[in-house]
């Protein structure tokens, strides 16, 4: 099973489109992360039942063998991958009447939140067409003092994760000293709302490997307390990348967070490419013995385990990458898939697309 990084997915999405059943007898299954294999496999085990009903010989074998392959692929699978399992699979043979039964198996770069089967003359790639968007996760948090929405983006979808209400009433009818009592206890259930916005927050997203930044949409001075007033912990803190001012605190608010941050959104990509290629430029110039340049001297340290992180640019020969990247996987190195949208991905490219940083010295 592959795991796949945003750019080998469009390549294999592409491959995938190109496929057209002579009838609707191409299968796609996706399993969301978490969910027991031996419940699809149950599953398709009954539509093999209903395929008997297929009229055409050949269609009902084509769907029955692709089936089968499906069927055999999760027989000894004990656990969907972290990210969930998207398989395809079917007669792709251009000759009517002769058979080349295929099977793709692919663990998305996201978490797969689609449960489905579906044959059809297209194999179904919706799900993990929206994933091309974005490579990253983003934390969102829309709040005001009564209520709070956190969610997650991922690619372009928008997840709700948790809603929070603070519980502090809205107006005061009592003068005088009453108004300044109820003033002070608003205040000690604002305060008390926003350490439980953070420890939610801390519990959703403080371990999460992927998240790129966080996103926080509010009136203006609802979110300013919240984040001046160092309610977040530093780590999360410091991932926070803008302030939105909006003025719903609910899910709708999370969509219109999302939608008025699309500057800082479109920057991080080319920000991280950015930085990460400044660090191999400095490494190559500065510490010549811990850089490779171009395929001969970065194969040879990949094959002598010295490579930390590999870079590959996204115009190198597509041969040649995957075979260096499936060596960098075995030996455990970082790979790092520069484009050519920046002036720094073109240098790269220009100088061969194809260098690593080392964990040591091969010479």
């Amino acid at each position: 099973m592959s795991k796949y990084t945003k750019i080998e997915l469009e390549d294999l999405m592409k491959e995938l489109e190109s496929h057209k059943g002579k009838h609707t007898e191409l299968i796609t299954v996706y399993i969301s992360s978490g969910y027991d294999p031996n419940s699809v496999q149950k599953q398709l085990e009954g539509e093999k039942s209903t395929a008997k009903n297929i009229k055409s010989t050949t269609t009902r074998n084509n769907v029955t063998d692709a089936l089968d392959k499906i069927i055999r692929y999760l027989k000894p699978l004990k656990k969907v991958p972290d990210n969930g399992l998207a398989l395809f699979c079917g007669n792709i043979s251009p000759v009517e009447g002769q058979q080349d039964l295929q099977l793709w198996d692919v663990e998305p770069p996201l978490a797969l939140r689609t449960r489905l089967y579906r044959c059809d003359k297209d194999f179904v790639l919706e799900p993990l067409r929206e994933m091309l968007e974005v490579d990253e996760v983003f934390g969102l948090l829309v709040m005001d003092r009564k209520e709070a929405a956190i969610g997650m983006l991922e690619g372009k979808r928008i997840v709700l994760l948790q809603k929070m209400t603070s519980g502090i009433p809205g107006k005061v009818k009592a003068g005088g000293q009453s108004a300044a009592r109820f003033s002070r206890v608003t205040e000690g259930l604002t305060k008390e709302f926003y350490k439980r916005i953070a420890e939610e927050m801390k519990t959703i997203f403080f371990e999460m490997p992927k998240l790129k930044g966080i996103l926080v949409g509010g009136p203006v001075p609802t979110k300013d307390e919240f984040i001046d007033g160092e309610y977040l912990t530093r780590k999360l803190l410091d991932k926070v990348l803008g302030r939105v001012d909006i003025g719903d605190s609910d899910e709708s608010g999370l969509k219109e967070l999302v939608a008025r941050a699309g500057d800082i959104l479109a920057s991080q990509e080319i920000t991280y490419e950015k930085n990460v290629l400044a660090k191999f430029f400095e490494t190559l110039g500065e510490r010549r013995d811990l850089a490779t340049l171009k395929e001969k001297d970065t194969m040879k340290a990949l094959e002598m385990g010295a490579v930390g992180t590999l870079f590959l640019s996204r115009e190198a020969d597509k041969a040649i990458s995957n075979k260096l990247k499936e060596m960098a996987e075995n030996t455990g190195a970082k790979v790092e898939i520069i484009s050519i949208e920046t002036e720094e991905g073109q240098q790269f490219n220009n100088l061969g697309g194809i260098g690593a940083i080392l964990r040591f010295r091969t010479g």
